[in-house]
This record gives structure tokens, C-alpha cells and sequence, in this order.
């Protein structure tokens, strides 16, 4: 390469080098795929300015995959940021759900039993009465026991009122967690609130 006329081509050449080497110090991807898109664009300069037809068709087939990955993880980041604002809508669960009814006064569960189901209070009212809690309609109950590694039912549980639930067995339950980030999200936070809420109860209790 001429040192003359090309001078600007090798410090095009550099800077490429010095945004790739920087992504090596980068701990979040947006920002490493910001960099590596903007380290593309210099190379595919570099490459075809300084007749380095190998770099320019590597950079040409790179810059699109990295643009790809980056509109990936914006939608991704916008999903998350929906699933954070909004309620879970059951309407594409019912396929995986069926309904169950049970009499007032007569137990879901007891307190030690196989966690094998979770259920979707549609209507009617629920009793813990290890936390003295009430579940109404809108709420999920079961859902400690199904995700516990122990799969045991941690209180019991007794419909106050006609009742009628939308049954997920565990397995779906599980595949769901997998598969869906909405529902998964939906059921960490489900089960911390839960948590919470026992504890405060159980501190109340203690005072």
C-alpha cells in the first residue's frame, strides 16, 4: 500500500481494529453488536478502498448478521418491557386448560400433598388456612408447589364457596414456563408476591 493517497484507507484500517478489539471488553450484547455493526462498516471500507477483497466479503456477509442480531435483542427488550407492563391474558392458554368445579367447603388440597396441577380461580373464593389467606377469582393457586423441587403442596387450600378453576397440569406447566417468556415472567413474579406476602403475614403474626 502507498503511503500517500491510501494514508487515510490504513487509518480507516485501524480504527476497524481497535472497535473490534474493544468489543472483547464489553459485558452487555446491544452495545457489543453496536460496535461490531460500526467495526463492519470500517472494515468494508478498509477492504475495498485497500483492494483486500477477502476482508470486504467477509465484513459484507457479517454486517447484516450482526444488524440482525441487534434487531433481535430490541424486540426482545421491548417484549420484556411489555410482559413487565401488562397483565398475563389466559386467552392462549384454554387449549392446555380445563375446567374443574368443586363444592364450598370442599378441600382443592391439602398441605403435604403431590403438587401436580395448577389452578386458575375463574370463580368463587379459596381458603389457605395455614396463612389464613383468601384467593378470589383472578388469582393462581398451586403454583409454589408445582415449581418447589420438593412437588408438595406448602398449605392447604379449601374452596369458602362454589368454585371453578382452569386446570394446567404440571408438565404443561413446566413446558409453558420453557417456552413462553410471558408466562414465565408471570410466574416468577406470582410466586415472589406470594412469598412476600407469607412473610409479612407470618412477621404480623409474630408482633
Amino acid at each position: 500500500m502507498n503511503s500517500g493517497p491510501l494514508h487515510w484507507v490504513q487509518l480507516v484500517g485501524y480504527a476497524a481494529s481497535v472497535l473490534v478489539f474493544s468489543t472483547f471488553y464489553m459485558k452487555t450484547m446491544i452495545p457489543l453488536r453496536c460496535v461490531a455493526i460500526a467495526s463492519n462498516v470500517a472494515f468494508l471500507t478498509y477492504g475495498y478502498f485497500a483492494g483486500l477483497y477477502p476482508v470486504f466479503l467477509l465484513h459484507t456477509v457479517l454486517l447484516p448478521l450482526n444488524v440482525f442480531r441487534l434487531h433481535q435483542m430490541y424486540r426482545l427488550k421491548e417484549r420484556l418491557r411489555q410482559s413487565l407492563e401488562r397483565e398475563l391474558s389466559l386467552e392462549w392458554m384454554l387449549p392446555f386448560v380445563k375446567r374443574e368445579s368443586f363444592k364450598g367447603k370442599e378441600p382443592l388440597f391439602q398441605k403435604g400433598d403431590a403438587a401436580d396441577k395448577l389452578y386458575y380461580l375463574e370463580r368463587g373464593t379459596v381458603w389457605l388456612p395455614e396463612v389464613d389467606r383468601t384467593i378470589h377469582a383472578g388469582e393462581i393457586i398451586g403454583e409454589m408447589g408445582v415449581f418447589s423441587p420438593f412437588k408438595e403442596r406448602t398449605a392447604s387450600a379449601v374452596c369458602t364457596t362454589d368454585s371453578t378453576f382452569l386446570v394446567l397440569g404440571e408438565r404443561t406447566a413446566l413446558e409453558l414456563y420453557y417456552s413462553n417468556p410471558d408466562f414465565g415472567l408471570f410466574m416468577v413474579r406470582t410466586i415472589i408476591r406470594r412469598f412476600l406476602d407469607q412473610q409479612a403475614q407470618s412477621g404480623a403474626r409474630a408482633n
